[in-house]
């Protein structure tokens, strides 16, 4: 059943209180008998055409559905809006000054500890198009560790033992480039795994604005967020 807003009932209560309305009215005024029932009918049948233009119209149940979905799609936005300023929010806070101790358990170069000074040996930099030697795709390094940081299971499954020397050099976090369909959308490899594409690369991932804010001819201009946890890239 709908909900019956303050002008439904309204109008509920002027069908009710017509009959007796109309009696007082008679007696005050002096109308007869006849008068009494044509007051009366054109009262009954004014309230229920009325209540059928309200109730009984599609038209009108239309009219009210549109209204709510147009409320309901504004409170979304809205919803969508402020999950979005607290995702940038909380990204901020988390590298100021004094909150630059990595979580327990960030794995995949997503530590919010600031990566200064940068070892020599971590050749490539946030920002940088890079291709994958072996699958061929493209993307954008977000981030990087100067070793593997994973769970431990997972190094045990991706580096056998002729290529347990590889778990201790620098990985980097990869946005792989949406165009290659290669299916995975971010990938966490080791440096010897890619290489750096000089010249405008184009990469097309939904997360892209998240960490960049546009392009400067040889690599992605890291956000704000972003550069105080890289600034030396």
């Amino acid at each position: 059943m709908p909900h019956i807003n303050a002008a439904a009932a309204l109008q509920v209560s002027m069908l009710l209180f017509a009959l007796p309305a109309q009696y007082f009215i008679s007696q005050w005024y002096g109308t007869h008998s006849a008068e009494h029932i044509q007051i009366t009918e054109r009262l009954i049948i004014a309230s229920w055409s009325s209540s059928t233009r309200s109730y009984l119209s599609l038209e009108a149940w239309a009219n009210r559905l549109k209204l709510w979905l147009s409320k309901t799609r504004t409170c979304l936005d809205i919803g969508l809006l402020i999950l979005h300023f607290r995702n940038w929010y909380y990204g901020e806070k988390k590298t100021k000054s004094g909150d630059n101790e990595a979580k327990p358990h960030s794995y995949f170069a997503e530590s919010t500890q600031v990566h200064s000074p940068k070892p020599e040996h971590v050749q490539f930099r946030v920002g940088q198009v890079i291709f994958h030697k072996r699958f061929g795709y493209s993307g954008v390094i977000v981030g990087w560790d100067v070793k593997a940081n994973s769970p431990e299971e997972r190094l045990q499954s991706k580096y056998p033992p002729m290529k347990q020397d590889l778990k201790d050099t620098p990985h980097y976090r990869i946005l792989i480039n949406k165009a290659n369909g290669f299916g995975k959308s971010t990938a966490y490899v080791p440096e010897e795994e890619i290489t750096i594409i000089m010249g405008l690369e184009v990469v097309h991932h939904p997360d892209m604005a998240t960490y960049f804010s546009g392009y400067d001819g040889s690599k992605y201009i890291m956000q704000p967020w972003l550069k105080k946890l890289y600034p030396h890239d």
